[in-house]
């Protein structure tokens, strides 16, 4: 017989206070999966600022996470805000978070066309670089941050993000400077900065074939260049419908067939109607709110609960299916009151895409995601 627990069961048996609701009093995610893969969430400052269990994200972080990831303080903008100046204050406690609680650290991102500063691409008279200026600023930006954390930040998402919907590449200003080849540049120039360093692609998406196969192209690339890149990073932006389990098989299996790793780097499933027809997750759409796109204000109906836990309970069978390939599942926050999807693609709406309530309390969909690990 099979150890699983209905979610409907489950939202039945937490609402009369038969199942324990606070996380701690909960099997750590991390423990449950630790023969299949890493475990991890993005963090933001006000979590990893603070060292204290009283604080809820902070406790459900160190018991159920073996692996972070920064939101935001290692972004260029961040980190990098002026030609003279970096700002490592939040990204150094950051790591020290890291490291004091022994989880294994992810550096996110180098290259992005997105925040970014306008400064980067343009001299001090505020006129575009040529190649070879800008290939020297992205050295010297890849040396500086991916230097100090030598040793400490075990994989960066050296690129993010480099093509269209339809799988070509995207038009940034890297890629109109420097050419095709400042991706080959970014990776040679992270690999020299720390050679021990896992060097991931990272991108959204990649279960549509026409951008999946775009991203085998953009890696075959590497790959005949040199390029050490070790995993591919499916973000993982998720619908209730979209992605069916058979196109993560397909989209796993055919970066796998490289001989690469895979990585589930930003889960998070997105059950609000939708404001677009787009399935992607391009941080600069904006849509204004509409009272018919944000319908659970004062929480969530206990069958979308249990939906939301059929949904996970899917998607993790498909992870586990493929434990031999994917090194690690990440979640893009702690609890449903840190997602970004509360304020993307629209702003102001409550949103409930992850484990953890927002009283940190544990949902019916951690229940769910915990059977699918003890299941034979």
């Amino acid at each position: 017989m099979k150890n699983y627990l209905n979610p409907a069961l489950v939202a039945m048996l937490l609402a009369i206070g038969l199942l324990p609701a606070r996380a701690e009093d909960q099997p750590a995610l991390k423990d449950v999966f630790k023969k299949d893969f890493l475990i991890g969430a993005a963090l933001n400052p006000s979590q990893f600022d603070s060292q204290s269990n009283d604080n809820c994200e902070v406790a459900i972080i160190k018991k159920n996470f073996n692996s972070i990831t920064p939101e935001n303080v290692l972004k260029w903008e961040s980190v990098h805000p002026a030609p003279d100046r970096y700002n490592f204050g939040p990204s150094d406690r950051y790591v020290e978070f890291g490291v004091k609680n022994g989880m294994f650290i992810i550096g996110h991102n180098l290259i992005w066309h997105s925040q970014t500063p306008g400064w980067v691409f343009a001299d001090a008279q505020g006129k575009p670089l040529d190649r070879d200026a800008l290939l020297q600023r992205m050295r010297d930006h890849i040396s500086t941050v991916v230097g100090r954390y030598k040793g400490k930040i075990r994989g960066w998402d050296v690129v993010n993000e480099a093509l269209n919907e339809d799988g070509t590449r995207r038009p940034s200003q890297w890629m109109n400077i420097i050419g095709g080849d400042y991706l080959v540049k970014a990776y040679q120039f992270a690999h020299e900065a720390d050679p021990a360093a896992q060097l991931y692609y990272n991108e959204y998406s990649l279960e549509n074939p026409s951008k999946r196969a775009g991203a085998a192209a953009l890696i075959r690339d590497l790959q005949s260049n040199g390029v050490p890149i070790t995993a591919v990073g499916l973000q993982g932006h998720y619908k209730m419908n979209w992605p069916s389990p058979q196109e993560v098989d397909a989209t796993i299996e055919t970066f796998a067939n490289m001989g690469l790793k895979v990585m589930i780097t930003e889960l998070d499933i997105d059950l609000l109607p939708a404001a677009s027809g787009s399935r992607g997750a391009d941080v600069g759409m904006n849509f204004k709110l509409r009272a018919e796109e944000n319908p659970y204000t004062n929480g969530l109906p206990a069958p979308m609960e249990e939906a939301l836990a059929r949904r996970y309970a899917e998607l993790f069978k498909t992870f586990v299916k493929h434990r031999d390939q994917i090194t690690r599942v990440t979640f893009w926050g702690v609890t449903d009151r840190d997602s970004w999807l509360n304020d993307w693609p629209v702003r102001g709406r409550t949103s409930y895409p992850l484990l953890f309530g927002r009283d940190c309390a544990p949902k019916p969909a951690f229940e769910a995601v915990i059977a699918v690990a003890r299941q034979p």
